[in-house]
């Protein structure tokens, strides 16, 4: 009897720890969505503080024509380019393929659509991505490591 009652209290505590770990999976995922939606927020609001805000100190990514990109790099960059009067640019939120949460990192698989406009032409552009996010000592999610790359160059940005 001892035995059947130990054994169902083992079996009830696996449950309720993999039920509470996928509670705060789902969690983590909204979290990053929640994130990278206030990103593109920032992006549009032309918001650098809020922008390299997504970003963590030790940030290290590979785009084209960057192999080996920091966060300095990243926000210095992106501080530029939002500072310019002659360009408007305009992301729509991504499209969030897969979100992965394992512990204290993520990795999402994204598709992020950008619009650019200079002197009345416009041009679209998709980005292909795969983040990996790590959870902040402050408990936020932000981008630690990160690869994209376009299947065509915006002829605006060239």
């Amino acid at each position: 009897m001892f035995g059947r009652c130990l054994t169902a209290l083992v079996s009830l505590a696996l449950i309720a720890s993999a039920t509470a770990a996928h509670a705060d999976s789902a969690a983590d995922e909204a979290a990053i969505v929640k994130r990278l939606q206030r990103w593109t927020a920032d992006f549009n609001a032309k918001d650098p503080a809020g922008v390299c805000d997504l970003f963590a100190p030790d940030l290290v990514y590979s785009i084209p024509e960057v192999v080996r990109g920091t966060h300095e790099t990243m926000c210095t960059n992106l501080t530029k380019m939002l500072a310019r009067p002659d360009i408007q640019l305009h992301y729509k939120n991504p499209d969030i393929h897969e979100i992965l949460v394992l512990g204290d990192v993520a990795v999402v698989r994204l598709t992020w659509t950008l619009t650019t406009q200079v002197k009345g032409a416009k041009d679209t552009t998709t980005e292909e991505g795969m983040d990996i996010f790590r959870r902040q000592p402050d408990g936020k999610w932000s981008i630690a490591r990160f690869i994209a790359f376009t299947t065509r160059a915006n002829k605006l940005l060239q």
